[in-house]
């Protein structure tokens, strides 16, 4: 017998799974995942009617979640899944009512780069729309990180990431004209690196 719950969501970020636990998407329609990978965040949303778009810069990864689509809602037409970058969504703007982003925003170059994306993802988004985000930052682990230009750090696991901290996160919301509609979340792993969720409303 397979996992009722897995075979539901797939392998969902398990803070987005919270966000619809709380029942925060249910009046969502439009919903598009930025840098959809596999899509392991979608399945849930092709499974129950909603009207699912998808980018990412690996033709391979759209090429799966095409099939995936094709697989789970027959209805959702293939053209929903595009490669394209975060910062230049080849939709309109206000398109969606949801916009995810899991685990792209730190690979930005620099700064400016990180603010094209986020641009990006807003511009698409309508006025009481959600963003969900999951992004490294550099929260609890402040004086773990290395800075070594443009916003990027090397992280204590090896990597190197553009990382946020809580005050920059809540100076783009501001910036944005956006709110939180959940409080800004870090999850701490071993003190190697952090991962934070950043959810905006759009007013």
């Amino acid at each position: 017998m397979g996992n009722k719950l897995s075979d539901s969501f797939g392998d969902i970020d398990i803070y987005l799974f919270d966000q619809l636990l709380k029942g925060r998407y249910d009046n969502c329609k439009d919903v598009i995942d930025v840098g959809c990978g596999n899509g392991r965040n979608i399945v849930y949303f092709l499974k129950n009617d909603f009207n699912v778009f998808g980018i990412d810069a690996n033709a391979s990864a759209v090429e799966t979640v095409k099939e995936m689509a094709r697989q789970l809602a027959p209805g959702v037409p293939a053209g929903h899944f595009v490669v394209a970058k975060a910062e230049d969504i080849p939709f309109g703007d206000a398109s969606f009512d949801l916009v995810i982003c899991s685990a792209v925003l730190h690979f930005a170059d620099n700064k400016a780069h990180f603010e094209q994306m986020v641009h990006s993802m807003w511009r698409v988004l309508r006025p009481g729309g959600f963003f969900f985000a999951r992004l490294a930052s550099d929260i609890g682990i402040e004086d773990r990180v290395k800075n070594v230009g443009d916003g990027r750090y090397l992280l204590p696991d090896g990597s190197t990431r553009y990382l946020v901290g809580h005050d920059s996160l809540l100076h783009y919301t501001q910036q944005f004209g956006g709110e939180l509609y959940e409080p800004i979340k870090t999850t701490n792993v071993n003190n190697l690196r952090a991962m934070t969720t950043w959810c905006m409303r759009k007013k």
